[in-house]
């Protein structure tokens, strides 16, 4: 029987539960349009604001799938960029977004990150690596608005 090194290394382990600083913005009215424009959504929430205020909100809404996606870029500079891997491809493997209050234009949020898991696997190609990272967003008076995660398949 041939043994063959384990792809998580020491460096990822250390990596497992370790949450960046947060990152804060303020959710734009624009970006909301442009998203929900993005993926088709015509739910008028996404884009006529005096219709979200005739409903009780205080601006546009922000569609589920649109806060993890639109922090991506903010969030990339406060987590490691590269995590030592010996595996070159990386794809998408889905994503779970959980909400637990409507994101508006307007609302100020801080979103930190971690490396949640780290699952090692057998695939057709040879070992693959899970990587689950987990994306916090909590509103300016520290409530969460939602939790995401995110699986990279790394082969």
């Amino acid at each position: 029987m041939v043994m063959t090194e384990s792809l998580i290394t020491p460096e990822l382990k250390a990596a497992i539960g370790v949450e960046s600083e947060p990152s804060v913005y303020e959710i734009d009215k624009e970006a909301i349009r442009r998203w929900a424009e993005a993926i088709g959504d015509p739910n008028p929430l996404y884009h006529d604001e005096a219709y979200a205020k005739k409903l009780g909100y205080r601006s546009l809404v922000a569609p589920p799938a649109f806060i993890p996606h639109y922090t991506y870029p903010v969030v990339i500079g406060k987590v490691p960029k590269q995590i030592p891997i010996s595996t070159s491809r990386r794809v998408a493997g889905g994503d779970e977004i959980e909400v637990f209050q409507p994101l508006q234009a307007g609302d100020v949020v801080s979103q930190t990150t971690k490396l949640a898991e780290v699952v090692e696997k057998e695939g057709r190609l040879g070992k693959m690596l899970l990587l689950i990272t987990e994306n916090t967003v909590r509103n300016a008076k520290g409530e969460l608005v939602s939790r995401s995660r995110h699986t990279e398949i790394i082969y």
